[in-house]
């Protein structure tokens, strides 16, 4: 909803308007356990300051210092999102949203792409986001695993533990010593930025994939501990959770903790989401289902939230495991193109609220379980603090009809309505600074004193009435600042109502009676709550109204600098410490005057952001490849596959040779496979059984002439969550090839990824690629020779290039010539099995304050049987399957992305020859635009 000029020029108001309501009513108040820390003031948000500190724990929530803490936490994926300097603007966004926390996975196989070779530069710099992290005062969950499962290719253990010796997440010795050499060297960071010792905010450090080990596997058990036993030794003294609860430090076993991730995974073809992709995951996921979800855990009394995707990213290269395709969108509330999601106003809501309100730290049951409303549709379950008296009512309306109704014994006086499927907090009895609110109908939001007053915000679904009491001995003064609400004060109550979204943000200025500290009511529907901002500063918290994102706040002297974003036309409204006169955005002066609402307003509006012009994607220049088809190829450097044993859990065929691509130390991508034959003399037919992860496939020469192409079929719901997909290519060969004499057969091989593994299974050590072949009519002796990716590249990193010509000769970089290329049009109807690569140079000419998020979108007919990986400026951004999909559209991100220059797209398409092959049409698309964002550096291209 764009914010309407009434609202930031009308803020002088009218006469209130009184309005009789019911009213009175009290709250339960506890006594306090024995021993229990009391509920009072948050601790105040994390910094790196040098100061050493103190995180404990009890049975309701961490203890930082002896102050209480509810975690806010999301995940975040930095590894898949290969722009450092984004990173910032991720955390800013996420802290700004309400969250105090970020979970942070990191992956073994991104970091180590040999044995003993840990590499934190670059993409990879683990050290520079826990500053960052730091830097935007927010707590980090550390999980390097050693396994993470996260949807990663072999659950994120390294492509050379496939063919090393050692059963993972055991206690074998073989395995146990690269594990802890891996938690060494990420230790090693994380011990510099542990919140105990000042250095930074890593607050909690979690092993292994969160889930609890079986009781029943004692060696599963032994690897557990020992992995406890190494973070200890590696001085990480904060608590260490190992999916049982929290070990370390004072206290009981554990401590309130969700696991349940908000969003979902999605497959190839889209099973999970009916074809429809990470649109349909939101869908399903959307605002409803997150409150839902997190109100049900808070009235489990959970206090360290872990509140699912936060960000996810792109599965760029070689990184998603078998079960997703390159997008990890998830369903995330910031999506892949960095942008909030609808989702993000039922968790930015409850952040701003857990992290406000510190009531909320310690909840003790105040009744019976679940009860019902008096209609009997909606459910309620009652909760209090036994310190504050403040009472918390979880209200679940599981029918398919907004209801209405009173909740008997909670105190609320009048109706409370609840929408379709939808849930919703209520309370009574809590402080809203210096007064009491008797009820509300409304979700409390945040409340923060600043510049001697309070704030409170309260918010609901659009077009519902809010209804709150505060009790008040003394009748109070009330303004309005908006011609929306109505109050009047009867019977030691000021009954407030305020119909939610009608013209934006409702305010109520409150004043006098039983306290001098005024306080100001706000009142927001989802959509305005997701331009109201809360900042801390030395000086004290603010609130700021109006913009798309509030990244910073400074406040020197009498100036207020602050910075954000804007995307439409708005003011920009601030409540905050006393002693402002002038505001700044982005660096450039606001003009303000004091509103009704004690608020300091901006004069006029600030422009929406203009439209971005994309250019089109035309100059394109083409090449086959596939040289190793041609007899003739020299493979004379390749690795001959000569080995008979094998550490994989893919038995080799009697008597060998072992093909499979990770014995020859080929991981990732492409891999090429060259035979010679003596005599096929007899021979009918050629059977090639290959193994590979969800949609790899098979390729076939002999002599240069196509044998054919087999594929994994697509994903169904049953089989989604497959990690290993085998089958058996046979191929008739033709009778004029059936001669004596030297015969070459050729085999490309897409093997996709390895799957993730349960403790002591090895499903990641399953084969991939090749693993036996037999010929009808005849046993024939072979001489294999094999040729996969080269050396892990510097920048990129193993997950970048496989093992296609083009990408060992450079054909993905921006500095390759291309000159000498065929000139060529889209859409392309080619029929031919076998690679053909695609490049054409684009240019971007943002403007400098302009932060827009750019994606390239794929479209053909889906009867067309090809897929094509995407190449920009030499980054591997993804991979799409024309006729299985679901995904069209590859996030390109900026730093990758020159935005204020030229870059290099390369597209890389392999085709069964069946059907023409595309591309078909190929277009930039915009994700997202604001005038703001953050600086942002150039990600250098490989080769660099």
């Amino acid at each position: 909803m764009e914010l309407s000029r009434r609202t930031f020029t009308a803020l002088a108001g009218t006469a209130a308007l009184g309005l009789a309501l019911a009213g009175s009513g009290g709250a339960a108040t506890g006594p306090r356990g024995q021993g229990v820390v009391p509920t009072g003031p948050p601790p105040p948000p994390p910094e790196a300051d040098g100061r050493r500190r103190r995180v404990t724990y009890d049975r309701h929530s961490l203890l930082v210092d002896g102050a209480r803490l509810v975690l806010w936490s999301a995940e975040v994926h930095p590894f898949r999102l290969p722009s450092p300097s984004l990173w910032r603007d991720v955390l800013q966004k996420l802290r700004a949203h309400g969250f105090n926390a970020v979970d942070v996975p990191v992956p073994w196989n991104v970091h180590s792409p040999a044995p003993g070779v840990h590499d934190f530069t670059g993409v990879r710099d683990l050290n520079r986001f826990l500053s960052v992290a730091a830097e935007e005062r927010l707590y980090v969950v550390l999980r390097p695993g050693p396994y993470l499962g996260a949807d990663l290719d072999a659950g994120g253990l390294p492509g050379w533990l496939t063919a090393a010796p050692g059963s993972a997440r055991t206690d074998d010795p073989e395995y146990l010593r690269h594990a802890e050499a891996w938690l060494a060297a990420v230790d090693a960071v994380a011990v510099r930025h542990l919140y105990t010792a000042g250095g930074g905010t890593v607050l909690l450090y979690r092993l292994e994939d969160g889930r609890p080990v079986p009781a029943g596997d004692p060696a599963a058990r032994a690897h557990r501990a020992r992995l406890r036993a190494k973070v200890r030794a590696d001085r990480i003294d904060v608590p260490v959770l190992d999916g049982e609860g929290f070990t370390g430090g004072d206290g009981p076993p554990t401590a309130g903790l969700t696991a349940v991730a908000g969003g979902a995974a999605d497959a190839w073809g889209g099973p999970l989401s009916g074809g429809e992709g990470y649109a349909r995951v939101r869908e399903i996921h959307d605002a409803a289902h997150e409150r839902r979800r997190h109100l049900t855990a808070l009235a489990d009394r959970v206090t360290v939230h872990h509140t699912g995707m936060g960000f996810g990213g792109t599965s760029w290269g070689w990184l998603p495991g078998p079960g997703v395709y390159t997008s990890y969108d998830y369903g995330a509330v910031l999506d892949e193109g960095r942008q909030p999601a609808p989702n993000m106003a039922a968790v930015q809501q409850l952040g701003h609220l857990v992290r406000t309100v510190p009531d909320l730290a310690r909840l003790e049951p105040d009744g019976d379980g679940e009860e019902r409303a008096a209609d009997g549709r909606l459910t309620v379950r009652r909760l209090v603090n036994p310190d504050t008296g403040a009472r918390f009512f979880v209200v679940r309306n599981d029918t398919e009809e907004e209801v209405r109704a009173l909740l008997p014994r909670t105190g609320v006086e009048v109706p409370v309505t609840v929408a379709a499927g939808d849930t919703k907090l209520v309370a009574s009895g809590l402080r809203l600074g210096h007064r009491k609110l008797a009820y509300t109908t409304a979700q409390p939001m945040l409340c923060v004193s600043t510049g001697r007053q309070d704030v409170a915000v309260f918010v609901g679904r659009h077009g519902e009435t809010a209804q709150l009491a505060l009790d008040c001995e003394k009748q109070p003064g009330a303004d309005r600042a908006d011609i929306e609400p109505a109050w009047a004060y009867d019977q030691g109550r000021l009954n407030v109502v305020s119909p939610l979204g009608v013209g934006g943000l409702s305010r109520v200025l409150v004043k006098d009676g039983d306290s001098e500290t005024p306080l100001v009511l706000l009142f927001a529907d989802d959509e305005t709550a997701l331009r109201l901002w809360t900042y801390e500063t030395p000086a004290g918290p603010l609130v700021v109204y109006g913009p798309a994102m509030l990244r910073s706040a400074e406040l020197r002297d009498s100036t207020l600098h602050l910075t954000g974003d804007v995307t439409v036309e708005t003011g920009v409204e601030v409540w905050g410490p006393r002693g402002i006169a002038e505001v700044t955005w982005n660096g450039e002066p606001v003009p303000t005057y004091v509103g009704r609402a004690r608020s300091r307003v901006m004069e006029g509006l600030m422009p929406a952001v203009r439209a971005v012009a994309l250019p089109a994607l035309d100059g394109w220049r083409c090449r086959t490849e596939n040289p190793e088809s041609d007899p003739e190829f020299d493979d004379s450097a390749w690795t001959v596959a000569g080995r008979t044993t094998s550490h994989s859990t893919t038995p080799v065929p009697e008597g060998g040779p072992v093909l499979f691509a990770d014995d020859h130390g080929f991981h990732h991508g492409d891999v090429w496979y060259r035979g010679r034959l003596e005599d096929l003399g007899g021979i009918r037919s050629v059977a090639l059984s290959y193994s590979t992860g969800t949609q790899g496939l098979l390729m076939a020469w002999l002599d240069g002439r196509p044998l054919g192409t087999h594929r994994m079929p697509a994903p169904d719901e049953d089989t989604a969550a497959r990690g290993t997909w085998t089958a058996t290519a046979r191929f008739d060969v033709p009778r004029a090839v059936r001669t004596p004499g030297e015969h070459v057969l050729s085999v490309l091989v897409r093997p996709m990824q390895h799957a993730g593994t349960e403790p002591g299974e090895d499903a990641h050590k399953a084969a991939r690629g090749l693993v036996a072949v037999e010929f009808a009519g005849g046993d024939r002796g072979v001489e294999w020779r094999v040729r996969g990716a080269t050396d892990p590249e510097r920048v990129t990193g193993p997950f970048n290039n496989g093992g296609l010509y083009g990408e060992r000769r450079g054909w993905h970089l921006p500095d390759h010539d291309d000159r000498r290329w065929r000139v060529v049009e889209f859409p392309r109807e080619e029929r031919r099995q076998g690679v053909t690569w695609y490049r054409t140079r684009f240019r971007l000419g943002f403007e400098p304050e302009l932060d827009a998020s750019v994606g390239l979108t794929l479209e053909d007919d889906p009867e067309r049987a090809y897929r094509v990986q995407v190449f920009l400026n030499g980054w591997n951004l993804g991979q799409y399957v024309n006729d299985v999909g679901p995904q069209h559209t590859f996030a390109l991100p900026n730093g990758i992305l020159r935005t204020r220059g030229a870059n290099t797209l390369a597209l890389v398409v392999l085709a069964d020859g069946t059907t023409p092959a595309g591309p078909g049409k190929v277009t930039l698309t915009l994700l997202g635009a604001a005038r703001g964002g953050v600086p942002v550096e150039p990600v250098d291209p490989p080769g660099r």
